[in-house]
């Protein structure tokens, strides 16, 4: 069965897949750029401004990432943590353990070798089978939405780790939508207090709806009826801000962000009622 608006098309293998347009093409080229960026990276142990990880530690935990979606994809069942932010920080700690490699150009081999194993095993898969991620059930296309999210994330980190320009456009964040908004639910962490309703608008792409009701998060398909509060966020400070690298206040300061409505007061707050894992 074919999912509506996936795009139907042969790979190298032979195999087809049902991905939306461009998102293979990105995770290929996003796996590409961060072995780019590792390329010359001689001090492993370089730090990584805000993450608490070394560069060598920040690309090991990419490969093995990579490895784990490959092997989601290719329905073999990989417990890691229970969802919630502590128990992947522990799983992420004793998978660094268990794997000693921090030099850079193993890894970078690595993360690309395992891209590619991501790709191929989604060409066979079934489009309806929905594989048990760390963050819950996700369809095949919005696992693929995840992998290209992560490795985005930790490619800015790397880009920070070793001062080389990042890979983040605005293609591929609108790439990242469908993971983000099916992670939202799953790690707000509102007050139960908390009724609120947003509209948030991507520049240049995207306009939906994330509500809360007695602190429990929805996310809507178009804006909400009387919107508390519309966002309108340039895509790349859209996708730092919901990876947790850049706070609202900042992106507010740089014109990455603008708000209004009735109550544009809770924009800054919004940021705050997930917890990235």
């Amino acid at each position: 069965m074919r999912r509506a608006g996936a795009v139907e098309r042969g790979t190298e293998s032979g195999t087809r897949d049902f991905l939306p347009e461009g998102l293979g093409r990105a995770i290929r080229e996003t796996a590409g750029a961060v072995a780019a960026l590792l390329d010359g990276a001689t001090d492993p142990a370089a730090p990584v401004p805000g993450l608490g990880w070394t560069v060598g530690e920040t690309a090991a935990h990419l490969a093995l990432a990579n490895g784990l979606m490959a092997e989601l994809a290719a329905g073999q069942e990989r417990p890691y943590g229970d969802g919630t932010p502590q128990s992947l920080a522990v799983a992420n700690a004793r998978s660094l353990t268990a794997f000693p490699e921090r030099a850079a150009e193993p890894l970078a081999a690595m993360i690309v070798e395992r891209a590619d194993a991501f790709l191929d095993a989604v060409g066979r898969a079934e489009p309806d089978r929905t594989p048990l991620t760390p963050l819950g059930p996700m369809s095949i296309d919005v696992l693929a939405s995840y992998l290209l999210t992560h490795m985005l994330g930790h490619g800015w980190d790397l880009a920070r780790g070793t001062g080389r320009p990042h890979m983040i456009d605005p293609v591929r964040v609108g790439l990242c939508l469908p993971f983000l908004k099916t992670a939202m639910p799953r790690v707000a962490v509102a007050p139960a207090t908390l009724t609120a309703r947003y509209t948030l608008r991507v520049r240049g792409g995207e306009t939906f709806g994330v509500t809360f009701t007695d602190g429990t998060a929805e996310v809507l398909p178009g804006p909400p009826e009387r919107s508390d509060c519309t966002i309108l966020t340039e895509p790349v400070t859209f996708l730092l801000i919901a990876l947790g690298r850049l706070g609202p206040w900042q992106a507010m300061a740089r014109g990455g962000v603008r708000a209004w409505g009735r109550k544009p007061w809770l924009a800054p707050r919004f940021p705050t009622l997930f917890k990235a894992p």
